[in-house]
């Protein structure tokens, strides 16, 4: 049984394995007629060839309470797409595939660069940010969650939790975070979390106290987790990061929005697993090396628009005080590890710690060079205030991609007959 201590500036709430999920899916389908939710799955082509995403499809059937599933596909040709198309037809509840590299797409994009507020980095970022412009074209959703397709441990519980603080009416959050313990084949994962975002956000917190900001990330048990809901009108406001640092742009975003009180975080899972990303630490380009290079980046150009200021020095600080930090919390995961029965290889957090600190000391040190803005994707209230129609354009692109693939489904069956 879990804990239920309340420990940070955000209401933490627990799963004290005293309800059972058809008690909380028969109050979400209560709180659909007045909160009416849809769920966005950004996803890769290449994601349709594994077991996790047709074991998500599957779980997902049985959540009737959801008004609609947005689908954003990304690296896809047509051919893929239309196979993409039959592939999620085994989803028997209302649903819509975003084809992101089709033609009438990619005009769309150039609209959007006409109007000056495209997208200018690919990936999950754009791909998301697409999603959100198409669930506001949705008339009624009231409330929105997101999560990746890859996740090996899928169940209905996790959506059911997720979804359930921000669409309770008598609950006042407009957003939710959710978290969960990373242990499989016998280990801890989540090194990122572990080992590069927690020491380093308490790094900060060392160097420059008082900080509210530093105060909210810290109390989020898994900040880099991919599994968030929020009210629909959230989705206007955001601008959402294009790089690895997807996560934290979004709970910053969500900081400068909404007071505390309106945030919170849920235990949606006992256990959670996905693909995981080699270190690669002789390239910054690739895996977690990447991945801790865009969050370090973020974390000094984040704090900078809150007044703190860095120089050369306080970058070596920074990275001095996050590798002590770090090789700390190594020992206290090594005794967790010891105590329940898993293995632990020292070397190999170390190393992680090493490469991480290195990424820490270059993240800033090229921050302080070029001093640029994340690479932020505009928000949906300026695209709206230049381009009024771009959700129900974007919804009839979707629409027409679809209508063509089955009239040529349509088509090939009439010539087989």
């Amino acid at each position: 049984m879990s804990d239920f201590f309340q420990n940070g500036t955000v209401t933490t709430l627990h799963n004290l394995k005293t309800r059972s999920l058809a008690s909380l899916e028969d109050e979400l389908h209560q709180f659909s007629r007045h909160n009416p939710m849809a769920l966005i799955l950004p996803c890769l082509y290449s994601e349709l060839a594994h077991d996790a995403l047709a074991n998500i499809i599957d779980v997902l059937n049985g959540a009737t309470y959801l008004d609609h599933v947005v689908i954003g596909l990304d690296r896809a040709t047509q051919d893929e797409y239309q196979h993409a198309l039959e592939y999620f037809s085994a989803l028997r509840l209302p649903h819509t595939v975003i084809w992101n590299d089709g033609p009438r797409a990619k005009a769309l994009q150039n609209k959007l660069q006409d109007h000056g507020v495209a997208p200018t980095d690919l990936g999950k970022g754009c791909n998301v940010w697409y999603c959100f412009g198409y669930v506001q074209s949705l008339p009624n959703i009231k409330v929105v969650a997101l999560h990746d397709c890859d996740i090996t441990t899928y169940n209905r519980s996790l959506l059911a939790r997720l979804l359930y603080p921000v669409a309770n009416p008598q609950f006042n959050y407009q957003f939710c975070k959710g978290f969960y313990a990373r242990v499989a084949d016998g280990k801890l994962n989540g090194r990122v979390s572990r080992l590069l975002v927690s020491p380093l956000v308490r790094a900060m917190k060392r160097i420059f106290p008082n900080q509210d900001f530093l105060d909210y990330l810290d109390s989020f048990r898994y900040p880099l987790a991919g599994e968030f809901a929020m009210r629909v009108d959230l989705l206007k406001t955001l601008r959402i990061p294009a790089d690895w640092a997807l996560e934290i742009g979004i709970l910053t975003e969500v900081f400068r929005n909404y007071s505390t009180k309106q945030v919170c975080q849920i235990e949606v899972a006992d256990n959670y697993d996905h693909k995981h990303q080699d270190l690669s630490a002789d390239d910054r380009t690739r895996g977690l090396s990447r991945m801790s290079a865009d969050i370090g980046m973020a974390l000094y150009r984040i704090m900078a628009t809150f007044g703190t200021v860095f120089d050369t020095g306080t970058v070596r600080t920074v990275k001095a005080a996050y590798l002590r930090i770090a090789l700390d919390l190594i020992e206290s995961y090594y005794n967790d590890a010891v105590v329940n029965g898993l293995d632990f290889d020292r070397d190999a957090e170390e190393r992680a710690v090493e490469t991480f600190a290195n990424n820490v000391l270059t993240a800033g040190q090229e921050f302080l060079r070029t001093g640029q803005e994340l690479p932020y994707v505009p928000s949906w209230n300026r695209v709206l205030s230049v381009y009024p129609s771009a959700p129900a354009d974007l919804a009839q692109i979707v629409e027409s991609d679809g209508d063509e693939f089955r009239g040529a489904r349509r088509s090939g069956v009439a010539a087989l007959g």
